[in-house]
């Protein structure tokens, strides 16, 4: 058997232009930001790319080399400066390596830079060009890449998650190394080909509906010989770049005629099913009422305009402040981002009543701030284990972290701004997720993977927003037109 030496390592960002919050080095260290041995401190017994990539990695009996890993929640562009720094540490350190066979990163397909709309494609180039030709690099992807033809021209394999909610991210990991092994060891030689559509999609999961049906058109693909991958890349559609857009690549072992036919095949078939994607959501208001007539419980009611997990403040009050007018019993929302009041919290203790403004401090767009009195009922640190099927045993922080009880609604403030994706944050602060009828929270798709188990129904409401469904919400200035659906009636 061969020993192979395969460096690990990678960049993680979903940039969302529209977003005022920057993306920078200080932000990063909010999240993740590893050195050599840290990776595999951090990433033990995890479900999600990397962990994936280093079990497989041990189960083949390779030596993995952990590089240099950094990943910030979804935000705005990323200074030149952090991406330089970010770029030097992780290649550098590759290239310190003396015998190495093969590289395999964690990229997430969507990164902005200042002055580069393609973080991962000049990342791959320029790792690329200082790389022995012959060492191969096999980089898993986020389903919400931006591809482009940088990234497949420099790259030996991509591999996109296929699910979403990402709860393949783990399984992506391990193809990953499957693939280093068919590159170096069985001689397979991966030639891909995109096709890129001229349509946009608002962030649709894959659990039933348009995007399922499309997945399930790639797998039947992947049945045929010579076939190694076939994926379907919703992109980013809060990304103002020019190359925005949907895309199958196919993926075939050195037949490129192969790999073209499947992609147009595919493409071909989500431009006929474009306006499947496009559906019309209920406001807060009508949600609220949607619940209410739901027999049994919880409800889940998730917000998607404000999904941190795009890039959105998290400190959004459009939903909240609906939630405070009706004074619905049993219902709580979990969370909404505010340092300031989190921080207050604590420094009151439990018991003490608040008089604050609650979030909308990052910008007007998502709601204003709420000027309530708040009853602290619970303090905690903000660091758990996930519990669901995307990252199960990865452990978050989420900062210092509050429950308030306003009226009958409990509210759970948090410092540090993310999407909600299980009921461990709820359950964190001492209460059943089960015993309430609504469960608000902020996410656009991931949470389904850790609630749609345990809720009596899921019903995602709208507004304007950074995050918002409806693509008409934002003002695009760099995307080519026309583009679906911005422009309804053209021919691809």
């Amino acid at each position: 058997m061969s020993v192979l030496n395969i460096a690990v390592g990678g960049i993680q960002h979903e940039t969302n232009t529209f977003s005022n919050v920057s993306s920078d080095e200080n932000f990063f260290k909010l999240y993740e930001w590893l050195y050599g041995e840290e990776i595999f401190e951090h990433y033990d017994g995890v479900r999600d790319y990397i962990g994936g990539m280093i079990d497989q990695a041990n189960h083949e009996g390779y030596t993995v080399i952990p590089t240099f890993s950094a990943r910030a929640n979804p935000s705005g562009v990323i200074p030149l400066e952090t991406f330089k720094t970010m770029k030097r540490e992780l290649i550098n350190r590759i290239l310190e390596i003396k015998e190495l066979d093969a590289v395999c990163l964690a990229l997430h397909g969507a990164g902005v830079v200042e002055g580069i709309d393609d973080l991962e494609g000049e990342l791959l180039e320029e790792l690329r060009r200082a790389l022995n030709p012959n060492v191969p690099i096999v980089v898993t992807l986020d389903l919400h890449t931006n591809l482009t033809e940088r990234m497949v021209e420099h790259a030996s394999a991509l591999l996109g998650v296929k699910e979403y909610p990402h709860v393949d991210s783990y399984e992506r990991g391990l193809d990953a190394v499957k693939f280093i092994k068919e590159i170096v060891v069985n001689k397979v030689i991966p030639v891909m080909h995109m096709t890129k559509l001229p349509m946009m999609i608002p962030t649709t999961h894959t659990i039933s509906g348009p995007a399922f049906e499309m997945k399930l058109k790639t797998l039947e693909e992947e049945k045929l010989g010579d076939v190694l991958d076939c994926t379907f890349y919703h992109s980013f559609p809060h990304t103002d770049v020019a190359h925005i857009g949907c895309a199958i690549l196919t993926t075939t072992n050195n037949q490129r005629e192969l790999a073209e036919v499947i992609s147009k095949r595919v493409a071909q078939d989500l431009w006929d099913a474009k306006s499947d994607f496009i559906v019309e959501l209920p406001s807060s208001a009508e949600g609220i009422d949607m619940a209410l007539n739901v027999e049994g419980k919880p409800v889940v009611i998730n917000e998607t305009s404000d999904n941190p997990g795009a890039g959105t403040p998290g400190d959004g009050t459009n939903l909240l402040k609906e939630l405070l007018r009706q004074d619905l019993p049993d219902t709580v929302f979990a969370c909404i981002y505010d340092p300031d009041v989190a921080a207050l919290a604590h420094e009151k203790g439990i018991g003490a009543a608040l008089d604050v403004e609650l979030g909308g401090k990052t910008d007007h767009l998502h709601g204003e701030p709420l000027r309530v009195t708040a009853k602290v009922v619970a303090l905690t640190d903000g660091v758990f284990v996930h519990t669901n099927p995307m990252m199960a045993g990865k452990k978050s922080n989420y900062g210092k972290t509050a429950r308030l009880v306003i009226g009958q609604v409990e509210v759970i403030v948090i410092s540090v701004r993310t999407q909600t994706f299980d009921p461990e944050i709820i359950s964190l602060t001492g209460i059943n997720p089960l015993d309430y009828k609504i469960i608000a929270l902020k996410s656009s798709q991931h949470f389904r993977a850790g609630f749609q188990d345990i809720a009596k129904k899921i019903i995602t409401v709208d507004s304007p927003g950074l995050s918002s469904y409806s693509l008409d919400h934002f003002e695009y200035v760099n995307v080519n037109r026309p583009i679906y659906p911005l422009d309804r009636h053209f021919e691809k």
